[in-house]
């Protein structure tokens, strides 16, 4: 789900020669049912919930098999996932934006943290269902490379933006970076933030207001 830039995306493509009239037809089918598979499960869930759409109630309606269906998508998980993928790249492109606008205004770099930190708030608070369900497909593994799902990039993000505290003097250089990272993103692990919400009952606000606290009370 990491946005690539044009040189990667270059480098990442394979040279092909020669594709046969064939190749291109099966090549396009299977793009073809992967969008009508992704159609029929965005409407599924959106009419009955996530946790009541099962992989076979999926199939029916797309009218595949079960067998084709599981050779694009392992599991339920990995289907929402999939669906993630265009608001999570809109998402970053806007967190980037705003980023390099608070840059360019030279505002805190704490100050960018916490404003990431809410908005990462409200993109989990949005997407719960479909996130917690990749989550409980086993598809949500932080160290996964290149494609994997959100989870990585907040980090990134966030560690990065710490890192510049750091760097900008507005941070103790004794603060461990890597572990305060993960520590201000584990409210954000899909179950964790379920629990929250759901359990405890907090609020968002409730939630922002620590973690900004959390991040206030980094020494100085």
């Amino acid at each position: 789900m990491r946005l690539l830039a044009v040189d990667e995306l270059l480098m990442g493509l394979p040279i092909v020669n020669g594709e046969s009239a064939a190749e291109r037809s099966e090549r396009c089918d299977a793009a073809a049912n992967r969008a009508r598979i992704l159609a029929v499960d965005e409407k599924l869930m959106a009419e009955r919930g996530v946790p009541d759409v099962t992989m076979a109630d999926i199939a029916r309606a797309a009218g595949v098999g079960q067998g084709t269906l599981y050779r694009r998508f392992a599991n339920k998980g990995e289907l929402c996932l999939a669906l993630l993928d265009r608001q999570f790249r809109e998402f970053q492109d806007t967190v980037m934006r705003q980023i390099n606008w608070m840059i360019g205004a030279k505002s805190a770099r704490l100050g960018q943290l916490e404003w990431t930190l809410e908005s990462l708030i409200g993109f989990a608070e949005t997407h719960s269902a479909l996130l917690c369900e990749a989550e409980r497909g086993g598809v949500d593994v932080p160290n996964a490379g290149p494609q994997a799902p959100p989870m990585m990039w907040q980090y990134m993000t966030v560690r990065g933006l710490l890192q510049a505290a750091v760097d900008a003097g507005e941070v103790s250089r004794d603060v461990d970076v890597q572990m305060t990272a993960d520590m201000l993103l584990a409210p954000l692990h899909p179950s964790t933030f379920s629990f929250y919400r759901r359990a405890r009952g907090y609020s968002l606000e409730r939630i922002i207001a620590g973690l900004k606290r959390i991040v206030a009370g980094l020494p100085r």
